[in-house]
């Protein structure tokens, strides 16, 4: 077996430890983002179940394909990259727990118990059924909760960043061809990971001729085990004769009151108790100041309170019970249109999005050129769709899609609806980025 599994430049990262290094992905336009191989997808199916939030795994699939992550180095515990992200570099890491030696001893004799996997691993390959071995030694080769962590400076909002889940994804295509980067990342690269199980091997076959050669097994007579003496039978004979007695009967239960009457129409003149909503409601509250804070720092003036018009969208966005968004429809005094497409900004980026939509604004031209050189280094020239630039109104001539510049910094997706802009999606704050999802070029995998 070679000691190079599936290509990559091998040597040692800054710990010491082994570490292989790959080239870069070039851009893909369009295709899967997941890997295609056995262990490519098992990895990606625990990855996501890690990380299940649908926004960020979809950012990061389109990200993984912009061409935009640099060279990438496995070692045992890590998994990093630099990600060029418009005029900036990011440093991106994915962190994993690495097995200690006596993880992987219990692996090598889990997996010495089974010829076929065994056999397998001696010739070079990684097999499927190796799984069982793992669960049967109680390790983890893939990612799960609590292992598997994501770093990067870009100071995204979510957590893990696109930046993050787009390598975890390019991961999954190092592993259609090479699997044993599984292994190097919890701690053992392939040849040393072959080594510890011929050592188990040899051990085992030790143990079996010890075994052979012990007392009684060869004919020797041995002592005869002693028996301890049977307790007296009146040791224990008051305790017999308590459990001999006859089990005194329950008394039977009192009836069951009759429930009480409930009254026609609820005295709130709302069909569910308002509990619940007041408490969803502080929920909500809740959340957004802790997404300020963590935005901002803890030690920033909190934001304003909404105004009446404000808070009537945040309730029609967020309120379960859709009977709320119905009254709130007919009393806001506004066209229920208004309320359905404020309500649905409301649910792309809260206060920040609704803003977006009713209140444009011209931003620095410093701003809108960085844009411009942005989707240029993303974008082919002759790929990038001609763009009209009004204010922070970004609309792509002929196509009914327009990107809108936010306050915030971040960039939001619009569609045209018969005559009036409609929110598509959750913003970016990679224009490129925003467009491409817009666009379709980087359609989910499951669409394809």
């Amino acid at each position: 077996m070679s000691e190079a599994q599936g290509g990559g430049a091998r040597g040692r990262d800054a710990r010491g430890r082994d570490a292989r290094g790959f080239p870069a992905f070039p851009a893909r336009r369009g295709g899967r983002a997941r890997g295609r191989s056995f262990w490519a997808a098992r990895w990606t199916e625990a990855m996501e179940d890690v990380w299940p939030e649908e926004g960020p795994l979809k950012k990061g699939r389109s990200f993984a394909r912009t061409g935009r992550i640099g060279p990438i180095t496995v070692s045992p515990g890590r998994v990093a990259a630099e990600v060029h992200g418009g005029e900036e570099t990011h440093r991106t890491r994915l962190t994993l727990t690495v097995l200690d030696d006596d993880e992987w001893d219990l692996l090598w004799e889990k997996t010495a118990d089974r010829p076929a996997e065994t056999k397998a691993l001696l010739a070079g390959d990684l097999p499927e059924d190796l799984l069982e071995a793992v669960e049967d030694a109680r390790v983890r080769v893939l990612p799960g909760y609590g292992d598997l962590d994501a770093d990067c400076d870009c100071d995204a909002p979510d957590h893990p960043c696109p930046h993050a889940t787009a390598l975890a994804y390019q991961l999954s295509w190092l592993l259609d061809s090479d699997p044993w980067l599984l292994l190097l990342i919890r701690g053992r690269a392939a040849g040393e990971a072959v080594e510890e199980l011929k050592s188990a091997l040899l051990l085992r076959a030790l143990a079996g001729d010890e075994e052979e050669d012990e007392p009684g097994e060869t004919g020797t007579e041995t002592e005869p085990a002693t028996t301890p003496p049977a307790p007296d039978p009146g040791t224990y004979a008051a305790q017999r004769a308590a459990y001999a007695r006859p089990a005194t009967p329950l008394p039977a239960l009192p009836p069951l009151p009759e429930p009480p009457a409930a009254p026609e129409e609820p005295l709130t003149g709302i069909e569910a108790d308002p509990l619940d909503r007041l408490a969803a409601d502080a929920a909500l509250r809740a959340r957004e100041l802790l997404a300020h804070a963590h935005a901002h720092g803890f030690g920033t003036t909190p934001p304003e309170p909404l105004d009446v018009w404000q808070d009537t969208v945040r309730l029609a966005a967020t309120h379960p019970d859709p009977r709320v968004a119905q009254r709130l429809r007919t009393g806001c005094g506004r066209p229920g249109e208004d309320l359905d497409r404020a309500a649905a900004a409301w649910r792309t980026g809260g206060r920040a999005a609704l803003d977006v939509l009713e209140h444009p604004w011209t931003p620095p031209a410093q701003q809108t050129a960085r844009a411009r050189t942005a989707l240029a280094t993303a974008w082919e020239a002759e790929e990038l769709p001609p763009i009209t630039v009004e204010g922070n109104h970004w609309t792509l001539t002929g196509r009914g899609l327009q990107l809108r510049l936010g306050r915030d910094g971040r960039w939001y997706p619009y569609r045209r609806r018969d005559t009036r802009w409609w929110p598509a999606g959750p913003p970016s704050t990679d224009p490129a980025q925003t467009l491409a999802d817009l666009t379709g070029l980087t359609d989910d995998d499951e669409q394809l």
